[in-house]
């Protein structure tokens, strides 16, 4: 194994590229573990409090399976501290092969990767307008940055790193809030993009502000901005969140992928 990718990784992720976005993602960041043998598996760590992604071929082998799972364990993934992003497959052959090293998986999140080639409008119409983030909205960001990680109950970080999240993305332009009538901050969305494709994400809606379509709306208009700027959305969402989900198919998301994050079980 190798502690670099090259090309061939690259081509590997193309036929995976929506439900491994974020894997290609992180091969241009620093990692704290990056193994690939360029062909049948590729494993990578960016650091606490994210998941391991690890990615093998739809037709992996038991061998193969074994083979990831033996590697994580090597450099110290399986102490029940970590998560992992995985295919179904993989992910039902570590949860019983961790059993027999005393430890309880179980599948934390069903994921789905979604793209949009044509966005639709949304049915429903809402009050308030649009709202490019600015340095005046950096604090308002930060509290939006712990209300989703709370909402989602994952991948918490400190309140400077929100901050500097904040900070970029306003100077990338990638940050937004839906204002209601009143000029009150109601939902965020932000957009950024990589290899001609652009993540959405940061999606959220203060609890008293839901059921307004704040948030569809404001998906579908930082969906067309992403798209108008020459990429092709995508998203990742919580498989069991069907609301949700419905409201992305109804702007013309459409499922293309899937997946799930195993954890141990406290």
């Amino acid at each position: 194994m190798d502690n670099f990718v090259n090309e061939r990784d690259y081509e590997l992720l193309e036929g995976d590229k929506y439900t491994f976005f974020v894997l290609k993602r992180l091969f241009g960041g620093k990692n704290t573990l990056l193994l690939s043998d360029h062909e049948r598996l590729i494993i990578c760590f960016s650091e606490d409090p994210f998941p391991v992604w690890i990615w093998t071929p739809d037709d992996a082998t038991e061998e193969e399976l074994e083979r990831a799972y033996v590697l994580s364990k090597e450099n110290g993934l399986m102490d029940g501290e970590h998560r992992f992003n995985i295919k179904y497959e993989l992910a039902e052959y570590f949860i019983q092969r961790a059993e027999r090293d005393g430890l309880a998986f179980a599948v934390e999140t069903n994921m789905f990767a979604y793209d949009n080639p044509a966005p639709i409008a949304p049915g429903a119409t809402c009050e308030g307008s649009l709202h490019q983030c600015t340095e005046e909205d950096i604090d308002e960001l930060v509290e939006f940055y712990d209300l989703f990680h709370h909402a989602i109950d994952a991948d918490y970080e400190s309140e400077e790193v929100y901050r500097k999240k904040a900070t970029e993305g306003v100077a990338h332009g990638a940050l937004y809030f839906w204002k209601d009538p009143e000029g009150r901050s109601v939902a965020s969305c932000h957009w950024f993009p990589n290899n001609g494709m652009a993540a959405i994400g940061l999606v959220y809606t203060r609890p008293e502000a839901r059921r307004k379509h704040y948030a569809e709306n404001l998906v579908y208009r930082v969906t067309m901005i992403a798209k108008e700027a020459g990429f092709l959305p995508m998203l990742y969402t919580d498989a069991d969140y069907v609301a949700s989900n419905a409201c992305y198919e109804k702007i013309g998301y459409i499922l293309r992928g899937k997946l799930c994050t195993i954890a141990c079980k406290k």
